[in-house]
């Protein structure tokens, strides 16, 4: 990816499992709501490894978020949750891991195609007697 790969702004044009996905990571309805009926555009500002992330949603509301690839950041999840985090390039591809989920970007056909796929946590307890 070059320099300015991502920079643009882009208009929501199609989801995938949406609603399942925004209900398993703990979004209100009324927030799912307000994300399946609106045209968000995200706007990608980008120097080098600095980005600057904006989502404007109808009414006005935009949630900002700023990085530079490989350093820890202040982030804002889609539900308004401050969190940090280290966002990385792996295969020309963004990648974040978010609280709940884990998110990639990448620009395909001079699309912006974002993936979120919510993390599973496996706990195991050690055995104390051999299996049989």
């Amino acid at each position: 990816q070059g320099n300015m790969a991502f920079t643009g702004k882009f208009e929501f044009e199609a989801d995938e499992n949406y609603d399942d996905f925004v209900k398993k990571i703990g979004l209100s309805s009324d927030k799912v709501e307000l994300g399946r009926n609106c045209k968000i555009v995200t706007e990608v500002l980008q120097n080098g490894n600095d980005f600057t992330w904006i989502q404007h949603f109808p009414g006005g509301r935009t949630t900002t978020n700023t990085f530079t690839i490989g350093k820890e950041a202040d982030l804002e999840t889609m539900g308004g949750r401050k969190f940090k985090a280290t966002v990385k390039m792996e295969d020309g591809k963004i990648v974040a891991d978010f609280p709940n989920y884990h998110h990639t970007a990448e620009i395909s056909g001079g699309k912006l195609v974002e993936v979120s796929s919510q993390i599973s946590r496996l706990v195991y307890k050690k055995q104390t007697k051999p299996p049989e």
